[in-house]
């Protein structure tokens, strides 16, 4: 597997970051995912908005154009050009002597990398996921795409644990995100997200599936998902870059709605398909 790092491409093995780099010891940076297919990425201007707005909220001093991440992105999708597959991109504020406090005249660091995308197993399309609820334990910036990511880990891990895919979070009561996606609830055939704000990510999925409902005459609004509406949707849905849509059908070992994928999730899953395929064939579609 090739890789960029710092300005070069090489095999993912010769790939080495010194141990005084903040992301090693700080978990000092910033990450991106995007999607890839068929040697298209996926909504990429949203996702270098993203990866801007994260860079000058770390107040880590962006290393590239547009362009220039472009360029670079497409040096990795060369290697795979008829696959689907995800660039993971990681910028660390680069190395210095360990100090809580930001260094001077630092350059950072910059790691890219390419990976198949595998599709999501047609026993959970048929049948969904699993998932659990448990409290947001982490910090009070998760809508910067941070690398520091140990209380998602945790959360995680226990729906690991549980025999569940993932973890469903509440702050005070009130559903902010899974600890790798976006919610959405659907209730009486309304489909309902929590509002970005400081206290979760916003997902470049997760705006997509907002404009698909509301171009095509769905209801759909961004507004507080308490634990009651949580537990009493007829459907729920978490969202990702590389997960794309899939529908929750067991909360807490209990049965989502009917316990099976509901009709507004194939809806949705049906029209985002279609911007997938319009891109594999070249066409800009739902950018």
């Amino acid at each position: 597997m090739q890789v960029y790092l710092n300005g070069e491409y090489m095999p993912l093995g010769e790939a080495c970051v010194p141990v005084l780099d903040r992301g090693f010891l700080f978990g000092d940076g910033v990450y991106e995912v995007i999607p890839v297919y068929a040697g298209h990425p996926f909504r990429l201007q949203q996702h270098l908005e993203r990866l801007g707005r994260s860079l000058k909220e770390t107040r880590i001093p962006s290393p590239h154009s547009d362009e220039e991440w472009k360029t670079i992105f497409q040096g990795l999708i060369d290697t795979c050009p008829d696959s689907d597959a995800g660039i993971y991109l990681q910028v660390t504020r680069g190395v210095a002597v360990r100090d809580h406090a930001f260094p001077e005249f630092v350059k950072p660091t910059v790691f890219a990398m390419i990976n198949p995308i595998k599709p999501v197993p047609d026993e959970i399309l048929r049948t969904g996921i699993k998932a659990v609820v448990r409290e947001d334990i982490r910090w009070e910036r998760c809508d910067i795409k941070s690398i520091a990511l140990l209380g998602n880990v945790l959360l995680r891990q226990e729906a690991v644990e549980a025999g569940a895919m993932e973890t469903i979070l509440l702050r005070d009561g009130v559903v902010t995100e899974g600890a790798a996606s976006n919610v959405f609830v659907i209730k009486a055939g309304e489909i309902v997200t929590p509002a970005k704000d400081e206290l979760l990510l916003g997902g470049v999925t997760r705006d997509l599936v907002l404009e698909l409902a509301r171009q095509h005459g769905l209801p759909v609004r961004e507004a507080p998902i308490r634990e009651f509406s949580l537990r009493s949707a007829d459907e729920i849905w978490v969202t990702s870059s590389t997960k794309e849509i899939l529908p929750v059908t067991s909360l807490d070992g209990k049965p989502v709605g009917e316990g099976c994928p509901g009709p507004v999730w194939e809806t949705i899953r049906t029209l985002y398909a279609q911007c997938k395929e319009k891109l594999r064939t070249g066409l800009d579609s739902c950018q």
